[in-house]
């Protein structure tokens, strides 16, 4: 229907953004979906309802015209942006004198930087609504990090960008109901570790000694945890962990 809810998710095409845009869909959002690979979000979009349910849109998050494109996209297809899940990222091998200095700056313009545009590009319509959800993904590493991991900076950065836009929201705008979610997984088996280069010491960085792995739907389900709230609850922080992980 033309009044569900819309969810737009960045990183959309693979691992927690596809597991979510599933799940919202069984819930009865119509959904943004972006992401790089656009031949992988058409035939999401397809599997999700179509163009009455689903808008797919080729973006890539450092890039601003396209971040701003795909938000009016969004708004001119679907009417509006009732929530946002940030979700666009990826890592690197562990270690200061591992991977490349292009992966590196690849990894800070996608998680710190491609997130601040993503909030730029959407936040003006929200506060103009005066309502919404701005949910964004960080990681466990942000509460402890890992020696030798730019990524955890980045995820640290990530959680400082969303109490920020919380206090900026409360504080210079005035407005009590826009609502800020960090959602902060621990292991999650995703094609995420599949981008890193296979080497020993990718594998010592990233490959958890034991026990199973969140599966991305587990972190959707917080993902949707957050958004069904009474309006009057804002869940600031959501840590999750499997439960065989130890730190």
């Amino acid at each position: 229907m033309a009044d569900d809810p819309v969810l737009l998710i960045t990183g959309a095409s693979s691992g927690i953004g596809e597991a979510t845009a599933r799940r919202a869909a069984r819930a009865g959002y119509r959904l943004a979906l972006g992401a790089r690979r656009e031949d992988r979000l058409v035939e999401l979009a397809a599997e999700l309802g179509g163009e009455e349910r689903a808008l797919a849109h080729g973006c890539d998050v450092t890039e601003w015209e396209q971040v701003r494109a795909f938000a009016d996209a969004a708004i001119e297809r679907l009417g509006r942006i009732d929530a946002v899940l940030a979700n666009a990222g990826h890592g690197a091998a562990r270690g200061f004198t591992e991977d490349s200095p292009e992966r590196w700056r690849s990894m800070i313009l996608t998680n710190v930087y491609g997130l601040a545009l993503t909030i730029r590009a959407i936040l003006p319509h929200m506060l103009a609504r005066g309502d919404g959800h701005m949910l964004l993904t960080s990681s466990v590493t942000a509460r402890r990090l890992l020696p030798g991991s730019l990524y955890s900076a980045t995820k640290w950065a990530a959680g400082a960008i969303g109490e920020a836009l919380r206090q900026e929201i409360r504080t210079m705008h005035k407005n009590e109901a826009i609502r800020v979610t960090v959602i902060e997984p621990g292991m999650v088996e995703t094609p995420f570790f599949e981008e890193i280069e296979e080497s020993e010491t990718a594998a010592r960085a990233y490959t958890p000694a034991e026990g199973r792995p969140l599966a991305p739907e587990d972190v959707a389900e917080a993902v949707l945890y957050a958004l069904r709230q009474p309006a009057h609850v804002d869940v600031s922080e959501i840590l999750i962990r499997p439960a065989s992980q130890s730190h």
